[in-house]
């Protein structure tokens, strides 16, 4: 992902982290990830909340590291990307507030690789053995026999009118 990317990415990851309501429920301790299923090399939103969510907590995993939830909008977010080369598997994710309160959560991470070519499925990968040029020519064809056929229509309508 590139950097103008990834910031895109991050904005809307917060966005939608705090687009969602609040918790009706005070004083619960807490920690959302949004995805939980994420590839590696991707952004992770968490979400969190502790008994005093006017200061910050720490988030810590294998998949990420420490990270510091910041308070906004009566809970705790922040954004972070979990590294490219993290093994695909379940990680937990350990918040631990301020006052000595804790949550876990999970994070599903899978495999960041990409396919080098995207899978035969007939017109994308297989088009260059010559088959769109046919393609093609038999859609000229159609448009100009249409043509053909509104030009008839349209003499034989008003033959018969005269």
């Amino acid at each position: 992902m590139g950097g103008r990317g990834a910031i895109a990415a991050a904005a809307a990851v917060v966005a939608v982290v705090l687009s969602t309501a609040a918790p009706a429920r005070a004083a619960a301790v807490y920690v959302e990830l949004n995805p939980a299923t994420v590839q590696a090399g991707y952004l992770v939103g968490i979400r969190a909340s502790c008994d005093d969510n006017t200061k910050p907590a720490t988030v810590e995993s294998d998949a990420f590291g420490e990270v510091k939830v910041y308070p906004q909008f009566d809970v705790l977010t922040a954004a972070v990307t979990v590294p490219a080369d993290k093994d695909p598997r379940r990680y937990n994710v350990r918040l631990t507030c301020d006052g000595g309160g804790s949550a876990t959560a999970r994070l599903n991470v899978l495999d960041g690789g990409r396919p080098s070519e995207g899978p035969a499925t007939g017109f994308g990968g297989m088009a260059d053995d010559g088959s769109g040029g046919l393609l093609v020519g038999g859609g000229m064809v159609a448009i100009v026999a249409g043509a053909l056929l509104g030009v008839y229509t349209l003499r034989r309508r008003r033959a018969e009118t005269t």
